[in-house]
């Protein structure tokens, strides 16, 4: 049996007409983390969204062995709903029980929030809560676009021991920024340097 949570072989990716990447491999396994970095336009969350199944390569094989969890630009909770209830919508969607939801919010310090309007959370805010649905989730491979963005110091440290912890227990991400988030042996790929 592989330690291969996601693999990619050989992938292009076209964005209109313009080709963003060709030829493309990645693994990652238990425990790892892998940075995509590069200037915008560069395809950083159009490879997000390839290893998510959201697009399909022009070229190349994108392999899923595990389940996964994704932040990209929509938090994906329901604005209408108290931030609890709009996490607790994904908990029984993923099949995952309350203590876990309650868990999550204490890693991304939401409780304090849990009766709050989706719609009424600022950015930082609705950031931690798309990460507090992906910890909730259990999937052992995340894909984090931006995930950063918007949070502040106290937030990010959150965000990065969550990662530390996830890798720990076994999961592999694979993260998409501009910037460095000082998260420990994690590997580089800039896209770039490969346009």
């Amino acid at each position: 049996m592989t330690d291969a949570l996601l693999r990619l072989h050989r992938v292009a990716c076209i964005r209109g007409d313009r080709l963003l990447f060709e030829g493309l491999s990645l693994t990652l396994a238990r425990g790892e983390a892998l940075w995509l970095r590069g200037p915008n336009g560069t395809g950083k969350s159009s490879l997000i969204r390839l290893a998510a199944g959201l697009l399909r390569p022009a070229a190349g094989t994108v392999e899923r062995h595990e389940r996964i969890a994704l932040i990209d630009e929509a938090t994906a909770l329901d604005a209408e709903l108290p931030l609890r209830r709009a996490l607790d919508i994904w908990a029984q969607i993923d099949g995952i029980d309350g203590p876990m939801v309650a868990r999550a919010m204490e890693a991304m310090a939401l409780a304090p929030l849990a009766e709050v309007p989706v719609a009424m959370l600022s950015t930082g805010q609705r950031k931690r809560a798309a990460m507090a649905r992906v910890i909730a989730s259990a999937a052992p491979i995340w894909l984090l676009d931006e995930p950063a963005n918007g949070m502040d110091d106290a937030a990010r440290a959150r965000l990065v021991a969550a990662i530390a912890a996830h890798r720990a227990n076994g999961g592999a991400v694979l993260l998409a920024s501009h910037f460095a988030l000082g998260i420990e042996g994690m590997a580089e790929l800039d896209l770039g340097a490969l346009a």
